[in-house]
């Protein structure tokens, strides 16, 4: 074996690290871009099921779960033109939110899509 073939071997394997390494760099920046809206999405459901156990609990309206995660929203990086939609169906509130929060890649925006509906579960008093 030359001399030549090794250096076009030794840059070949530098070339591999290279793309692998920005492959790696790159997946980690969405995951850095994409793992917090996804949590708070995730945080908001919760909220959004105690709000409605509650909200039935209380005997509250189902303005009130409207009010409540209206005002909650921001924290939890909801839009403001996010649809909230309460109704009271067989006794049990149930309450529907449906936002896109767009995530901005390079060169690309995802947008992300929030449709949960929380349904208040079923007390029984004994």
């Amino acid at each position: 074996m030359n001399t030549i073939e090794k250096t076009n071997e030794r840059g070949s394997a530098r070339l591999k690290f290279i793309i692998v390494l920005a492959i790696l760099c790159a997946g980690g920046y969405a995951a850095y871009l994409y793992i917090p809206v996804a949590y708070q999405a995730f945080l908001y459901k919760d909220l959004m099921q105690h709000d409605v156990d509650t909200a039935t609990a209380m005997g509250h309206p189902t303005t009130w779960v409207q009010e409540q995660l209206v005002k909650k929203g921001p924290e939890y990086g909801v839009p403001p033109d996010a649809v909230i939609t309460p109704t009271l169906q067989d006794k049990r509130m149930e309450v529907r939110v449906q936002f896109t929060r767009p995530i901005e890649f390079p060169g690309y925006t995802y947008q992300y899509e929030f449709d949960h509906t929380a349904k208040a579960t079923d007390f029984q008093f004994k």
